[in-house]
């Protein structure tokens, strides 16, 4: 199981493409030509192939003592089957694993976007003893204290938040203001510059007043980090939301399947039941 498990888990994208493929092949086929009996193979073969991951995590789960929403496609889908409602079970699942793509996309892009914004962070940087000194000493940022005096040339980035003491030159701070054009600063009024701006022309020496962690950039970082970590008041509703809701639709739908005696009708609970779950 647990090779089926990891084959799912890394061709999840390949496989729901292909099963948009026989879904739309199914839709033209039913519509468009009326062959209804091959439309229904193609809809049985997406349910069948979508069911094999759901069933796998719903019994991890289980082992948890967790009923998840997987259980309820699952039994839902297999239910479908049974009474061969193809295309509802094919339609469940591949809106189902289409999800999660859609999801799994939308985190990678995040991450993506997190881990490009991290690697703007100036990892080294230029001490010297005095803004006149030109011997200057390269240090990781983190061995950078509050007061030290930084050499910054053309091209390179501000490793700290200070105030320029000596020289002049235009920095680009997009990456901090979002200002698309280089403003010029220099040391006759004593400009502020902040970590992670590039120096685009010009000469300079900053005085730190904030490194590490405390700088605005670090502080920016540190709340993009936190946002993706956490969990809105909405995500906190639905997830606590999630946990009963499962036994709950398979609840009531072996209920109406008892009192009506409408295998059918109880089956078309939990199929909408994935759906307004969703």
């Amino acid at each position: 199981m647990l090779t089926l498990q990891k084959f799912f888990a890394n061709n999840k994208r390949t496989i729901v493409i292909g099963m948009t493929v026989f879904v739309a092949a199914a839709l033209l086929l039913q519509y468009a030509f009326g062959l209804g009996f091959i439309s229904n193979w193609l809809y049985g073969a997406v349910g069948v192939i979508g069911l094999v991951p759901l069933i796998i995590k719903a019994i991890n789960s289980l082992k948890f003592k967790v009923v998840s929403i997987e259980l309820l496609v699952s039994v839902a889908v297999i239910g479908a089957l049974i009474i061969g409602e193809f295309s509802e079970a094919g339609i469940v699942t591949w809106l189902f694993l289409l999800g999660e793509v859609i999801e799994d996309a939308t985190l990678a892009k995040t991450r993506s976007a997190i881990k490009e914004l991290t690697e703007l962070a100036p990892q080294t940087a230029w001490r010297v003893e005095s803004p006149t000194d030109r011997n200057a000493e390269e240090v990781d940022v983190d061995e950078i204290d509050e007061d030290d005096y930084l050499l910054v040339k053309t091209g390179s980035q501000v490793p700290v938040d200070g105030r320029i003491v000596f020289g002049d030159g235009h920095l680009d701070e997009a990456s901090v203001t979002g200002e698309p054009l280089p403003r010029h600063k220099s040391a006759e009024g004593s400009d502020e510059v902040f970590a992670g701006t590039n120096l685009t022309d010009g000469t300079i020496v900053v005085q730190a007043t904030k490194v590490g962690e405390d700088t605005v950039f670090g502080k920016i970082l540190e709340l993009v980090e936190e946002a993706e970590d956490s969990k809105t008041g909405a995500q906190r509703f639905i997830d606590r939301f999630s946990k009963y809701y499962t036994p709950v639709v398979l609840l009531i739908a072996l209920i109406v399947g008892i009192v009506t005696q409408d295998v059918r009708l109880a089956i078309t609970i939990l199929v909408l039941g994935c759906l307004v779950r969703w």
